[in-house]
């Protein structure tokens, strides 16, 4: 205890939960969902013939979450966008990644190095997302645990949630590649945060909001910093989920890797055409981006 109060952890997890994310740490999220945007198969494509539609692209991946959850809480899906300094931030952000004169800025932010501090600062805002979505449905819901628990989880993964209309906007339909069918590591990381904070919001959890959010925030950015230096589409969650299918559903541990070795090797043709979800989204590999960025180049 007493090595705690000399390095002050509880005024640092406080000072820390109430910093303000605007526009430091929101320009950092921006920029790295319109990164992933550029990613996306066809989406440089559709940013010269319909510039108009890669915008709205863009300003889903930016504030899908608030829109989805908006829309759950019975608010009008265009709340969001009186915050004028956010939207204009964000279109800065989409029109330099996608038009900048020689792609400098896009090759900036998509260096390694600079890419995987614009990730760690990515999940700090997520974090703050989640909490945001929980204690809103706490107000408008004192006892609605499970109402708390979808908006922080719809606060948190929202864009991935809306992927399928946003690719209708470019013109794509992939029905396979619906988040809840196949969720990626940010999402199910956020249905799990969403939980722990409606715990803790209810009181269920012997821990102060402040270092609960400093716990997870360092959590969410050091997973994703390390997936995305190593270029892993794999989950820290992957052992634990796996006996707990087999735990309480029967499945076979693994169940779900082998499902995707057989289909492999039972239908090639047919799942060479999308990816999935995850890597689309968030963690596609180094090949992948640079074929992508010689492509808008």
């Amino acid at each position: 205890m007493e090595v705690l109060d000399i390095l002050n952890l509880g005024e640092i997890a406080h000072y820390f939960s109430k910093m303000a994310m605007f526009p430091v740490f929101d320009l950092a999220y921006y920029i790295v969902s319109i990164l992933y945007l550029k990613y996306e198969p066809g989406s440089v494509e559709v940013s010269r013939r319909s510039p108009v539609a890669s915008w709205l692209c863009a300003m889903l991946y930016c504030f899908g979450s608030y829109i989805l959850a908006d829309i759950m809480l019975g608010h009008s899906p265009v709340d969001y966008f009186h915050n004028n300094s956010h939207i204009l931030l964000a279109s800065a952000v989409w029109y330099l990644i996608f038009f900048c004169p020689l792609n400098l800025f896009y090759k900036c932010v998509a260096f390694l190095p600079i890419k995987l501090v614009l990730v760690a600062m990515k999940e700090v805002v997520r974090t703050r997302k989640i909490v945001a979505g929980v204690h809103h449905a706490h107000h408008a819901y004192h006892h609605g645990w499970f109402i708390m628990v979808i908006t922080g989880y719809v606060k948190g993964s929202g864009v991935a949630l809306m992927s399928n209309f946003e690719q209708l906007l470019r013109g794509v339909w992939r029905p396979e590649t619906n988040e809840i069918l196949s969720m990626s590591f940010p999402t199910k990381a956020s249905l799990y945060g969403a939980i722990l904070f409606t715990l803790q919001e209810a009181h269920w959890i012997p821990v102060s909001k402040s270092t609960l959010i400093c716990i997870f925030t360092l959590f969410m950015a050091t997973s994703k910093v390390v997936m995305t230096a190593r270029h892993s589409h794999g989950s820290p969650f992957a052992l634990v989920e796996s006996w707990l299918c087999h735990l309480l559903f029967g499945s076979p541990l693994g169940g779900e890797d082998a499902h995707d070795h057989h289909h492999h090797h039972a239908a090639p043709v047919a799942t060479a055409a999308p990816a999935s979800p995850a890597k689309n989204k968030e963690e596609l590999s180094e090949g992948t981006r640079k074929r992508k960025s010689k492509k808008a180049e």
